[in-house]
């Protein structure tokens, strides 16, 4: 979003308790003429000039403040922190901020607000159940007159705030060997730098940087810690399909399950691309909408961009349409990562499509289990009872998924280290 600034004139707004004020006033107002008596007027009439006085303090042109913020913390935890800088002669103690709570996010506690000088600091606490990737809209500024009758909009310039959250273990995911695809004619693979391979300089550590790569010897020379890089070898190609069509979950259940797919494919992807590993999108909801191969910071706000914008479709298209579309977009034999919840029989008819088109696929696919059934205090009762149908009813999906693909079952959604320790042992993946 585009900074907004202050304009020209201020539109005030009544508040219900004035309505209320001048509702009361003109019942009073009546009954004064009904019973023919003074008496009413005189309380009607506080009623009356109560509005009247907000009008009088209420500031004549549009009032404009500066908001600065930035998430913190770490796997469910998010902090949102910031401060609302007013421009102009505006009295921060008449300003009202109200905070936006946006899906699956789930607040902890009131925000904190805090005046000093001519801003206000604020601290918002939030709790996220599953791993997402959301845009938290800019909170909403309010000059409200000291009676509480009146408020006037001001106009925040600042821009809204990207929260993601991902498992841990997206950080060292990228650094599996992938399968190779063959390279266009003519192609020529540049030089990269990257934590492993032939030994090529030494520079200053980073905060991502291993233990293993570490120079000791160049740190107690250099009374500060240094890092070794080396020549980087392309691990391979990745493309990251996602399924968005809907199942019979229900739409809501589509939704969470399908921020956390959107989230751990972007993990996924920016753990790949930091490797200098080439990257590709598929989304599939009627049609395939795909982001070809790519690599560098470009082709990570692309993936990005179009993560942020999918959502479950309306009408499902047929699953070979999906395994005929790739060959438009991919070449056959790259490593292929489907991330699909397997929630219906229709999840299951995409796997040989694919394979039959030369994508034989890796699926991580999100159990809706967590999201169906709460945990029962004891093991006994109906509740109880529907869980374990649901989840012989799931392993045996699971099953059936494994006789044309890899299926790495991800229930723990703070977690992907099923996924990372299949990508570990390169056998298993050569004979899937």
């Amino acid at each position: 979003m585009n900074p907004i600034g202050p304009v020209s004139t201020a539109r005030r707004l009544w508040r219900p308790l004035a309505l209320y004020l001048y509702a009361a006033s003109g019942l009073l107002v009546a009954a004064a003429f009904l019973a023919k008596s003074p008496v009413p007027l005189f309380a009607a009439l506080p009623l009356l000039l109560a509005p009247a006085s907000g009008l009088a303090l209420a500031p004549s042109s549009a009032l404009g403040a500066r908001l600065t913020w930035a998430a913190e913390g770490s796997g469910a935890e998010v902090t949102l922190r910031g401060t609302i800088a007013a421009e102009g002669r505006v009295d921060v103690r008449r300003l009202e901020v109200r905070f936006y709570t946006v899906e699956p996010l789930e607040p902890v506690a009131p925000p904190k607000l805090e005046l000093r000088g001519g801003e206000i600091r604020f601290e918002a606490k939030y709790r996220a159940p599953y791993p997402c990737l959301l845009i938290v809209p800019r909170p909403d500024v309010l000059w409200v007159d000291p009676l509480g009758l009146l408020e006037v909009p001001v106009r925040v310039a600042g821009d809204a705030l990207r929260v993601e959250r991902f498992p841990p273990e997206v950080s060292n995911i990228g650094r599996s060997r992938l399968e190779r695809t063959t390279s266009a004619p003519g192609e020529i693979r540049s030089r990269a730098i990257g934590p492993a391979g032939e030994f090529f300089a030494v520079r200053t550590a980073a905060p991502t940087d291993t233990y293993r790569q570490i120079n000791w010897w160049a740190t107690a020379r250099g009374g500060r810690l240094l890092a070794n890089d080396y020549h980087l070898e392309r691990t391979g190609d990745l493309v990251i399909l996602l399924d968005l069509r809907p199942t019979s979950l229900g739409p809501e259940k589509d939704r969470q399950l399908l921020a956390v797919s959107r989230a751990a494919a972007l993990g996924i992807a920016s753990s790949f691309l930091s490797q200098k590993a080439r990257v590709g999108l598929g989304l599939f909801d009627e049609f395939l909408t795909a982001v070809p191969l790519g690599s560098g910071r470009l082709q990570q706000f692309r993936l990005q961009v179009a993560l942020q914008k999918a959502e479950i479709a309306i009408t499902p298209g047929p699953a070979e349409r999906l395994g005929v579309s790739m060959r438009r977009y991919f070449p056959p034999g790259v490593t292929t990562l489907l991330i699909s919840p397997l929630a219906d029989e229709e999840g299951l008819l995409v796997l040989p499509h694919l394979r039959r088109r030369g994508f034989p696929a890796i699926v991580l696919s999100p159990s809706p289990l967590p999201m169906l059934s709460a945990s029962p205090s004891d093991d006994r009762g109906e509740a109880a009872l529907a869980g374990r149908l649901l989840r012989i009813v799931r392993r045996v999906r699971v099953g059936e998924g494994w006789r044309e693909a890899s299926v790495i079952e991800w229930e723990d959604y703070w977690s992907l280290a099923p996924l990372v320790d299949f990508l570990a042992r390169p056998v298993l993946r050569r004979n899937r």
